[in-house]
This record gives structure tokens, sequence and C-alpha cells, in this order.
């Protein structure tokens, strides 16, 4: 064979090597320039602006409330119903003590209604009791942060043991206005534990959380706000397959731990406090006060111009003054 021709279809041979090597490679290439092209966080210049204070905020009484559309997506079958006062809006309190909630329940870990605990009776006690405050506690958090101040839930609980007030029956028979007076406060907020339970169906599990509030007036006794309904926490895992099923079911007994009870539990009291209107009363007076107290005080802080007896603290808590005869 002539070395032209020689040379010819080695050419040849070599081109349709070399051809797919360059194909194969050449999506490579491509990406790594797009690469180049990106900008590098570590070298742009980021500006940042100046925002104001004190302006108008956004979704303050949707934010966190669940929609139609949450309850769908999430399996969530429960709600909340509340009822509101027509004088709430000229009368609102401003001074709320959220009493112990109550939980006639029986205290013990219920999944499907069946008992799957075996507490004894001081058991018993005490997890009604942590039940019970759990939800107390998650409601007084979210009221905590509106336009009310709130008697501390120690104040309130060492008032009522000094008047001998140990349990639910006790606290019936004690009136708001006579609360009123322990505690100081403009209205008392009174709780029930309704639901507190777990399901498990294999591809569902669910903790259901539900209480029922009452805030009352401590001058006339008359209900200003109501609310009843329970939470449910939801995990839905559909199967098609034996394997599928098998594995969903053991996926699902996750939701029952307890960090998501918790969460079911403050979602309970955000709900609730949420559908409390807003006291536009109460904040005018707040920012009455505040003013009021600025061009006063003059540069004194609240602590140096708001003095307060120990003697009137302990009325106001319902204990006992030391220094009196």
């Amino acid at each position: 064979m002539p070395p032209t021709t020689l040379a010819r279809s080695s050419l040849r041979g070599w081109s349709a090597f070399a051809q797919p090597s360059l194909a194969r490679h050449k999506p490579s290439w491509i990406i790594g320039f797009l690469l180049l092209l990106l900008p590098c966080p570590g070298c742009t210049t980021i500006h940042y602006e100046e925002h104001p204070f004190f302006v108008e905020e956004q979704g303050v009484d949707t934010h966190g409330r669940k929609t139609w559309f949450d309850h769908l997506v999430e399996f969530d079958p429960g709600g909340i119903k509340t009822t509101v006062a027509d004088d709430y809006a000229r009368n609102s309190p401003q001074r709320i003590a959220v009493l112990p909630f109550v939980d006639r329940g029986s205290a013990q870990f219920v999944v499907n209604k069946i008992p799957l605990s075996f507490r004894n009776a001081d058991e018993r006690s005490s997890w009604a009791w942590t039940y019970a405050n759990r939800l107390r506690r998650a409601l007084i958090g979210y009221l905590a942060q509106r336009e009310f101040s709130i008697v501390n839930i120690y104040t309130v609980d060492t008032a009522l043991q000094n008047h001998g007030v140990t349990d639910s029956a006790a606290l019936q028979a004690i009136s708001p206005q006579e609360l009123g007076r322990w505690t100081g406060a403009d209205a008392v907020v009174y709780g029930e534990v309704t639901n507190y339970e777990a399901y498990y169906l294999f591809l569902l599990a669910n903790w259901q959380v539900g209480v029922d509030v009452r805030m009352v007036s401590t001058k006339d006794g008359h209900e200003f706000f109501s609310a009843f309904g329970s939470r449910y926490s939801v995990d839905l895992r559909p199967a098609f397959s034996m394997m599928d099923m098998g594995i969903n079911s053991v996926l699902t007994l996750l939701q029952l731990r307890d960090v998501n009870l918790a969460r079911a539990e403050d979602e309970v009291g955000r709900e609730i406090t949420l559908r409390l209107p807003v006291a536009k009363r109460n904040v005018a007076m707040l920012k009455e006060e505040a003013k009021e107290e600025h061009g006063g005080g003059a540069g004194e802080s609240l602590a140096q111009t708001v003095r307060v007896s120990p003697a009137t603290l302990a009325q106001k808590a319902g204990l006992p003054d030391k220094d009196a005869p």
C-alpha cells in the first residue's frame, strides 16, 4: 500500500476514534464554562437598605392562623370557634390572670382511646397538672405578646394556694370579682383540657389537643371572650405496595414524638389568641402612658419612677404581709 494511502487511512481511523471522545467531553466543557460565568457570592458587593422602625406591621391578624387550605394540606379536621362580647372593644381588659387549667381526662398516655400507661393516683395527678399547664403556658405566651399585661403564673398560683384553692371545685366556688382582688387583674381566664390523646392507624398518626377557655371580667363577672376547639397534628403516608406499607407504618410512628405534641399545644394557644380582637383602647392607653412617662421621667427608668411598696405587692398577690401585726 502506498505511503499516502496508508497515511490517509490512519488519519480517517484517528478521526473516527477522536470524534466520539470529543463529543463525550463537549458537555463537560460547556458546563464548566457556564459555571465560570456564575457570579461568585464572596466577590459580589451586597448593598443593605436602611428601613425605619415603627411603621405599619403587616399580617398581624393572619400570620400563623390556619386557613382552609392549611387544614386541607395537613389533613387537620380540627378548628377553633370563638365568641366575643359586644362591649369588648369599649371595655377590653388591660391586666389578665390566666387561672390553672383543668384536665378531666384519665391522665394516661392514650392511643386510639386505649390507655397504654399504668399510672397510680399520684402519677395521674402529676400528669394531669402537667398536661393542663402545658396548654396554659402556651396560651399565656401568646397573650403576653399582645396589648395586655399578664399576671405572672407563679403569682397567680401562689395567691390561689394561700387562699386554699387547690382544685377545680374550689376554684369554681370563688367569684371572678374575688379572684380579681387577689390577683389585681381586670379579667381572669378559665381553661379546660378537652382533648389530649394520640391516634395511630398504620399509615396515619396524629396528636389531638383541644381546650375550652373563657375570659371573664372581674368587675361584673360577664364573659368577654370564649373559645373552644382542637388541633390535629397529622402525618399521613399513602403506600401502594406491601413493602411501602411496612416502611410507612414505621415512619408514621415518628409523628408521636414529644416535639410534635409540643407543636400542637403551641398552635392551639396561637390559634386562640389570633382570634381575640385587637384591643385598640389598650394600645392607645399604653402609648399615652409611655408618652407621659417619657415626658415626666427626665431620663429616669420605669423602675425608678414607679415605686411599689412590698406590702402593696404582697396584698395584690394574695400573700401575707410579714410586717402586718
